[in-house]
C-alpha cells in the first residue's frame, strides 16, 4: 500500500488575535497623535486650569514610574545584596524598566504644551530649586543608566563582544547609581503634591508623601517583576531556557516574601502619618471609606495573601496576587493625582479624562507591550546566550 504523503506545515496567519487587536490600537493611537499635535491639548483632552495634570500624568507618569521600579529593585537584590538566585530576573526587569521610563518620556511629549522645550530646564536654564527639575534630571539620567544596563543583551545579539565586556565591568557602579537616582525621583514624585495642601484630600496629603511613594515603589517593582514573569512564562515560554524556567518559581517566592514585608511596613508608615496629621476623623466619611478600601483592600489583604502563598509555596496564588498589587498601585497613584485632587469642587467641575486621553494612554501601553515582545523574542532576555554563559 502506497504511503500517504505528509501534508506541508501550515503557515501561521499574520492576522492573529494579538496582531489584529494591537494593530487596531496602534492605528487609533497614530490618529490621536496627529490630532494632539495639530489641534493642541484642547482638541483631545478635558484638562483645564483647575486640573492641568490629567491621566497622562496620573497613569502614564506616576503609575509608569512606580511599576518600572522592578529594574532598580532586582538589580540591587542581585548585584548589591549578592542574591544571585534572582539573576534570571534581572534582564527582563531591566527591559521592563527601560521601556517603562522611555514611554514615560513619550507620554510627557503629549502632555507638555510645547514638548520641544522639554530639555530647556536642564540644558538652557536649570531650575535647581524646583522639584520638577530634580525629577526631570533623575529620570533623564536613570533612563541613560537603564539603556546602558540593557545594552549587553543587544551587544550579545549583534556579536559585539568587546563592547559587551566593557559594559559588564560597570554593572555594580551602574546599579548603585541607578538605586540612588530611583530613590530620589520616586520620592520626589510624591513630594510634588506637597505644594497643593488645599487641593489634595487630607487622607492622601501628608508630610510623608515622598516616603509613601518611595516605599510603595519597592513592592510595586517586586510585584511587577512577578507579573511580567508570569506573562513571559505563559506566552513566551518557547524563548526561555531551562535556567529561566526553573528559577521562575524561586523568583516569585523570594519577591513575594520581600513584597509582603515591605507592604506591612508601608501600612505602619501610613498609620504614623495619620497619627501625626491627626486625620482620624476623616475615616468616618465617604472619603475615609475610599481610603480604607485602598489601604486594606489593596495593601493589607494582598500582603497577607502573599505571605500565605509563600508559606504554602503556592506559585499560582502569588502570581494572581501580583496582579492585585499592581492594580493597587494604580489605584493609589490615581487617587493622589486625580480622584482625591480638587476633592472640594462640585462634581460638574471635576476632571474626567476624555476618550481620546484614554485611547492615547492605551496606545502608549500597547506600544510598550509590542516592543517588549519584539525584543524578548529576538535578544537574549529570557535565556542565556550560549557564547557568553561563562562570562
Amino acid at each position: 500500500m502506497e504511503q500517504q504523503q505528509a501534508a506541508p506545515p501550515m503557515q501561521q496567519s499574520f492576522f492573529t488575535p494579538f496582531n489584529v487587536i494591537t494593530g487596531t490600537i496602534l492605528l487609533m493611537g497614530m490618529v490621536l497623535t496627529v490630532l494632539r499635535f495639530t489641534g493642541g491639548l484642547g482638541a483631545v483632552t478635558n484638562l483645564d486650569h483647575n486640573t492641568p495634570w490629567g491621566i497622562w500624568i496620573g497613569f502614564d507618569l506616576l503609575c509608569g514610574v512606580a511599576l518600572a521600579a522592578g529594574g532598580y529593585v532586582t538589580s540591587a537584590a542581585c548585584y548589591i545584596f549578592g542574591l544571585k538566585k534572582f539573576h534570571s530576573a534581572v534582564r527582563p526587569a531591566i527591559l521592563t524598566a527601560f521601556l517603562g521610563y522611555a514611554l514615560v518620556v513619550l507620554a510627557l511629549t503629549y502632555d507638555v504644551g510645547r514638548p520641544w522645550r522639554l530639555p530647556y530646564p536642564i540644558l538652557v536654564s536649570p531650575g535647581t530649586s524646583s522639584l520638577l527639575f530634580e525629577v526631570a534630571l533623575c529620570v533623564m539620567l536613570y533612563l541613560t543608566v537603564l539603556f546602558v544596563e540593557f545594552s549587553p543583551a543587544a551587544m550579545e545579539w549583534l556579536g559585539l563582544r568587546k563592547a559587551r565586556t566593557l559594559v559588564m565591568r560597570l554593572v555594580l557602579m551602574l546599579t548603585i547609581f541607578g538605586v540612588i537616582l530611583s530613590t530620589m525621583h520616586q520620592s520626589s514624585l510624591g513630594a510634588l503634591y506637597l505644594i497643593a495642601p488645599s487641593k489634595l484630600h487630607p487622607l492622601w496629603y501628608s508630610t510623608y508623601l515622598a516616603l509613601f511613594f518611595f516605599v510603595s515603589s519597592m513592592f510595586a517593582g517586586l510585584s511587577m517583576v512577578i507579573f511580567e514573569s508570569s506573562l513571559s512564562h505563559r506566552y513566551l515560554h518557547k524563548h526561555m531556557d531551562h535556567h529561566h524556567l526553573d528559577n521562575s518559581n524561586d523568583v516569585a517566592l523570594g519577591f513575594a516574601k520581600a513584597a509582603s514585608f515591605i507592604m506591612i511596613g508601608y501600612l505602619f508608615i501610613q498609620m504614623i502619618g495619620l497619627a501625626i496629621d491627626n486625620d482620624w476623623h476623616h475615616l468616618a466619611t465617604g472619603w475615609g471609606a475610599w481610603y480604607l478600601l485602598e489601604l486594606i483592600g489593596f495593601v493589607a489583604l494582598p500582603a497577607l495573601v502573599y505571605a500565605v502563598g509563600v508559606r504554602e509555596k503556592n506559585i499560582r496564588l502569588i502570581r494572581w496576587t501580583s496582579v492585585w498589587v499592581v492594580l493597587g498601585i494604580i489605584f493609589n497613584r490615581l487617587n493622589v493625582s486625580l480622584v482625591a485632587f480638587n476633592w472640594q469642587l462640585p462634581a460638574s467641575q471635576r476632571y474626567f479624562p476624555s476618550w481620546m486621553e484614554i485611547g492615547t494612554t492605551l496606545f502608549i501601553v500597547t506600544l510598550g507591550v509590542v516592543i517588549y515582545r519584539f525584543i524578548a523574542t529576538r535578544m537574549p532576555i529570557l535565556y542565556e546566550h550560549p557564547d557568553y554563559q561563562e562570562d
